[in-house]
C-alpha cells in the first residue's frame, strides 16, 4: 500500500468517524477512482448506523467492499461514484458507478465499476443502485398494462420503483406516505399522491401493491389496498425489528399473497437472461430521466458525514436521498 484515502466508518451505536485508509497498488486489472459523490441509502444505512443488523443476517448484509464486521467498527456504503484515475486507457478520466462505501478514493476491479452515460449527472449516478433494486422490483411483480398499483413509502426506492411503474402503458400509480410534502415528488414524477390517513379510499381497488415503508403499519395499508388476487411486492428490510400483520379479513378469501423482492440476486423471471451488469447498465440507462432529480434533496460535504449520519438516524434531517460531495480537486495522499 502506498497512497491513502480516508473513509467514514461506523465505530458505535449511532457513532461515526473519519478514518484513514490505505490503498493498495493499481493492478493491471485494477482501477483507482477519485470519489466525488456518494449516496446515503438512508433505511439500510440507519440501521447499519444503529447497529440493528440481526447476527443471523451479518454475512448476508455485507456490502461489497465492506471492512470491519457488525456491528461495529465496519465501513459500509454501496452508492459511489467517481473519476478514474489510473486504469485502463479507455476508462481514464471516465465518470463511474461503484458498490463502494463512503471513502475519499479507492482501488477495485474494473469489473467493479460501471461507466456512467455522459449525460447522467454524477450526483443523480449515486441513485443507480436505488433505480437497479427498481427494476428488480419491476421484474418480480410483472405489472400489467392497465394496472392500479399503489407503492406504500415515498423513499428513495418507494420513488424509484413509482417512476418506472408510471412508464406501465394504462397504469394508475399512487405514491403513499404519511408525510404529506411528499406530494410534490410524486407529482414531479409523474404518478398520483394520497396521504396513509386517506389512502384506504384506494382499499380492494388494486391489482398491486409495492411496500417500502418498512413499518407494520404501511405493510398492513399494503396488504389492505389489494383486490382479490391481488399482491404485495416486499421491499423493505426491517433490520432487527418484529413485524405485525393481520392475515384475517379478505387475505385469505380473497387468495392475496406477499412476495419479498430483494436486489440481490437478479429476478427469477429474468436471471436465465440477465446478469447483474445487465441489470446495472439499464438502471444507468433508466438514469437518464431527469425527474429523478426530485429525489436529490440536500447535499454534504464528506467531512460532516459523522454528523449528517446522526442527523438522518434520528430525523432532524429529513432527505430523500441525501449526496455527500468531496474535493474534486483533491489528489490521493501519497
Amino acid at each position: 500500500m502506498h497512497r491513502a484515502a480516508r473513509a467514514f466508518w461506523t465505530v458505535g451505536p449511532s457513532t461515526g468517524e473519519i478514518r484513514p485508509v490505505g490503498l493498495a497498488s493499481v493492478g493491471p486489472d485494477d482501477v483507482l477512482v477519485r470519489a466525488t459523490h456518494s449516496g446515503v441509502s438512508r433505511g439500510t444505512e440507519r440501521l447499519v448506523f444503529e447497529g440493528r443488523v440481526p447476527p443471523g443476517e451479518y454475512a448476508a448484509m455485507r456490502a461489497p467492499f465492506q471492512e470491519g464486521d457488525f456491528p461495529w467498527p465496519v465501513k459500509y456504503g454501496y452508492l459511489s461514484v467517481g473519476v478514474v484515475e489510473e486504469g485502463p486507457r479507455e476508462l481514464l478520466g471516465r465518470s463511474v458507478f461503484a458498490l463502494h462505501p463512503h471513502q475519499t478514493a479507492y482501488v477495485v476491479p474494473v469489473a467493479s465499476v460501471s461507466v456512467v452515460p455522459d449525460d447522467v449527472p454524477p450526483e443523480r449516478a449515486v441513485l443507480t443502485g436505488t433505480v437497479e433494486t427498481a427494476v428488480n422490483a419491476l421484474w418480480d411483480a410483472a405489472p400489467r398494462i392497465g394496472d392500479r398499483v399503489a407503492v406504500v413509502g415515498a423513499g428513495m426506492v418507494g420513488c424509484c420503483v413509482a417512476r418506472l411503474l408510471a412508464g406501465v402503458p394504462g397504469s394508475r400509480v399512487t405514491l403513499v406516505d404519511v408525510d404529506p410534502t411528499r406530494e410534490a415528488v410524486a407529482s414531479a414524477l409523474g404518478v398520483g399522491f394520497a396521504p396513509a390517513e386517506r389512502a384506504r379510499d384506494l382499499a380492494g381497488g388494486c391489482d398491486l401493491t409495492v411496500h417500502t415503508s418498512a413499518t407494520s403499519a404501511g405493510l398492513q395499508l399494503a396488504v389492505d389496498l389489494l383486490g382479490a388476487e391481488g399482491q404485495v411486492l416486499e421491499l423493505s428490510w426491517y433490520g432487527d425489528q418484529e413485524v405485525t400483520v393481520s392475515l384475517g379479513g379478505s387475505f385469505h378469501s380473497g387468495r392475496l399473497s406477499i412476495r419479498a423482492s430483494q436486489v440481490g440476486a437478479v429476478a427469477a423471471a429474468r436471471r436465465p437472461r440477465r446478469s447483474p451488469a445487465d441489470r446495472r447498465a439499464l438502471a444507468l440507462e433508466l438514469l437518464r430521466d431527469p425527474a429523478l432529480d426530485v429525489l436529490l434533496t440536500g447535499r454534504s460535504d464528506f467531512d460532516a458525514l459523522p454528523e449528517v449520519m446522526g442527523r438522518l438516524a434520528d430525523g432532524s434531517l429529513p432527505a430523500i436521498c441525501h449526496t455527500i460531495t468531496y474535493d474534486a480537486e483533491a489528489p490521493c495522499s501519497p
